[in-house]
């Protein structure tokens, strides 16, 4: 059996770093495999870039001017798919295909021409819509029905608003694959299953964490800070805007009392312009071990984001003790339960901020539960999971 992962990137990042970890779980079972992605670097030596980052960036532009999302890169598809013949894969996986990495209509034509078995990870909706990866924020469900007028064209297209081509095309080049969807939540499996891909199988295989890093780590976080008397907020994103609540914690560091202390990580010199003083801003840890040291050493993990497929950094904060809060957005909610964690409604600021003072102040959740909860996201066992899923487990 041969196996071809298809990703915009490798090794690096959320997507980039599963890809490699099926990678590493299907060469244990003696299972030959390939990463073929296009965007920066990789040292793994089953991966196969097959496009260069200018060729992406100037794909990306084509894209902005023309409309056309996911209908550009002819010449790297082509590439592409010279390597598929040359390497002949049973099972197509794959993952991310919205960053200019491939023509849609090619490879899918290709895919079915050869009836490879084909297994796509939905890690956020934009298989089924015109352009938008996410909509919750814009309370739009043209996708149930046909994409047209898309409210958010602009973050997409500068001239044109190609949504309902886009829509209809994608719709058309699914059509008769051989095809499983998976998703790292109910959520987003549910969606799928209610949009023009619903004659396929849909089945959720959460994403996992590594718990030789993410566990409790001592440090010297508190006494760096000078945070030893203080209630430790968490929030850690790595596009911090709106759609991740930064507003939110804005809004919380005018409410809650002066032994709080929020700590945003992940940011950037354009989010400190907008940070008050009183919340301590990491732009990047120097590994995962120091973002385990700063999960560790706080009290809740925050986390008001408005539109998520999974809330890997949920499972996190878990498995270093630390509970959560969060949104019910998307599949947040589903990374924690009831004793482990807090969910609150979308904007629902009050009761967020009363979670966090009662989680800090009652500690109704404790460090043994939060581990439990973690254990179910072992990234050995979820990367199992798809290797069951090829081999018909």
């Amino acid at each position: 059996m041969k196996i071809a992962q298809i990703n915009t990137i490798c090794g690096s990042g959320s997507t980039g770093n599963i890809c490699i970890g099926i990678s590493k779980a299907l060469s244990q079972e003696g299972i030959e495999n390939r990463i073929f992605y296009t965007s920066g670097k990789s040292d793994y030596p089953l991966g196969v870039k097959y496009a260069s980052d200018k060729y992406i960036k100037l794909q990306a532009l084509k894209s902005r001017i023309f409309g056309n999302y996911g209908f550009n890169s002819k010449g790297a598809t082509k590439r592409l798919i010279k390597h598929l013949e040359e390497f002949k894969p049973d099972i197509i996986q794959l993952h991310n295909l919205h960053s200019h990495n491939v023509h849609l209509g090619m490879l899918f034509d290709y895919i079915r021409k050869n009836n490879i078995k084909t297994f796509w990870t939905f890690h956020d909706c934009w298989a089924f819509t015109g352009y938008c990866p996410h909509y919750a924020m814009t309370g739009c469900d043209k996708w149930k029905g046909g994409c047209d007028k898309c409210p958010q064209r602009s973050t997409y297209s500068w001239f044109f608003d190609k949504s309902k081509w886009l829509y209809e095309s994608k719709k058309k080049i699914s059509m008769g694959l051989d095809l499983t969807i998976t998703g790292p939540s109910n959520w987003v499996v549910k969606q799928a299953k209610e949009s023009f891909l619903s004659e396929y199988s849909a089945i959720t295989i959460r994403n996992g964490i590594d718990l030789n890093v993410f566990k409790p780590t001592e440090s010297d976080f508190r006494e760096k800070y000078g945070l030893e008397n203080k209630k430790i907020v968490l929030g850690v994103a790595f596009s911090w805007g709106k759609r991740k609540g930064l507003d939110v914690f804005l809004e919380l560091s005018k409410r809650l009392p002066n032994d709080y202390q929020i700590v945003l990580v992940g940011t950037n010199d354009g989010v400190d312009k907008m940070l008050p003083s009183n919340i301590i801003s990491i732009h990047k840890t120097a590994n995962q071990k120091e973002l385990a040291e700063i999960y560790t050493a706080s009290d809740v993990f925050a986390n008001p984001t408005r539109e998520e497929t999974f809330g890997l950094v949920n499972t996190e904060s878990l498995a270093c003790g630390t509970p959560v809060v969060t949104f019910r957005a998307g599949g947040s909610p589903e990374c924690i339960d009831e004793k482990c964690g807090s969910v609150v409604e979308i904007d629902d600021i009050d009761s967020l901020e009363r979670e966090i003072v009662r989680i800090c102040q009652d500690k109704p959740f404790t460090k043994e539960a939060c581990f439990a909860k973690a254990r179910e996201f072992d990234k050995s066992l979820k990367f199992k999971e798809y290797v069951n899923l090829y081999i018909g487990d």
